[in-house]
């Protein structure tokens, strides 16, 4: 049986008296991609660190490639790629003097040029890091991560600044890494990104995790059913459009406005909502049949408020 890329129990990291986190478990196979989600000060980014080895847990166990990342960081190191959400590189270094810098420092590295040509950088190689667009930023940012061949790479907000078709382009390298057996662990706040890509979803809030599985199943309802979904007026009875519904149907205001009716959903079903939304003198908006999406599930279990 092969040792999971990160194994998570009961961890709990604190700043103060502010608790980061808070006995969260988690584990991830080697060669998937698993999104850790969550709202600002989730404990995200603390969990990550204590993975990478740059912080100490204060309790619990955390096992990454099978080694503990804090003890035997000089073990793991060489095993792991790293992108910080941010760039950091060196602000007057050449994107292709970065790199290489980088690749020195591997055993047996890709090819940097190589790997220029394929994150669109070729062009502006010769370009000081400061001078590069965000989106490119993030894109050397990534070749840094990986030009030294890890096993396992920890990827915040990859696709933070890019256009639509640089963003597709790092999906497609992700792609190929997992299909390389790669383990990709990313955070991101982009939830179609972490639907289209992850084989694991992680959705933590308050240091803890919420929920977790695969976006397929995170996205519908308990018994498999899609579901139907309208927008209308706030406040609306549920009770009575439930009873007009056929047994074993309900119906809830997930959101302020935003009615849902849980069960399978056939052209009688839809007719019944849209009948008694006509007697109630109401216009159903946004009628959706099918299932939530992850940006649905996510709001409802973390809530709507903004987040410092």
């Amino acid at each position: 049986m092969s040792v999971p890329a990160v194994e998570i129990t009961g961890l709990v990291k604190s700043y103060g008296s502010t608790r980061a986190v808070d006995g969260l478990d988690l584990r991830m196979e080697r060669g998937s991609l698993l999104a850790l989600l969550g709202p600002n000060g989730a404990g995200k980014t603390t969990t990550v660190e204590v993975c990478e080895g740059f912080l100490k847990p204060d309790t619990g166990s955390v096992r990454v490639l099978g080694l503990d990342p804090v003890r035997e960081s000089a073990a793991l190191r060489p095993r792991i790629g790293i992108m910080p959400q941010g760039g950091g590189a060196y602000p007057g270094v050449r994107a292709d003097e970065m790199l290489r810098l980088v690749a020195s420092c591997a055993a047996t590295p890709l090819d940097p040029a190589w790997l220029l040509e394929v994150l669109g950088l070729a062009s502006v190689r010769r370009t000081p890091f400061k001078r590069l667009s965000g989106g490119q930023q993030q894109r050397l940012s990534l070749a840094c991560a990986l030009v030294g061949r890890p096993e396992l790479v920890f990827l915040d907000e990859p696709t933070a600044g890019m256009d639509p078709q640089a963003r597709r382009l790092v999906w497609d390298l992700l792609g190929a890494l997992r299909r390389d057996g790669v383990s990709v662990l990313l955070t991101t706040h982009l939830m179609e990104e972490a639907e289209a890509l992850a084989d694991t979803v992680v959705i933590v809030d308050h240091g803890k995790v919420v929920v977790s599985g695969a976006p397929q199943s995170l996205t519908t309802d308990e018994s498999g059913n899609a579901g139907l979904r309208f927008k209308a007026r706030t406040r609306l009875d549920t009770a009575l459009l439930t009873a007009a519904l056929p047994e074993g149907y309900a119906v809830r205001e997930s959101a302020p406005g935003t009615y849902t009716v849980v069960g399978s959903v056939d052209p009688q079903v839809v007719s019944t909502v849209t009948a008694w939304c006509a007697q109630q003198g109401v216009l159903p908006e946004e009628l959706q049949v099918g299932k939530r999406t992850l940006e649905e599930v996510f709001l409802e279990l973390t809530g709507r408020e903004l987040r410092a």
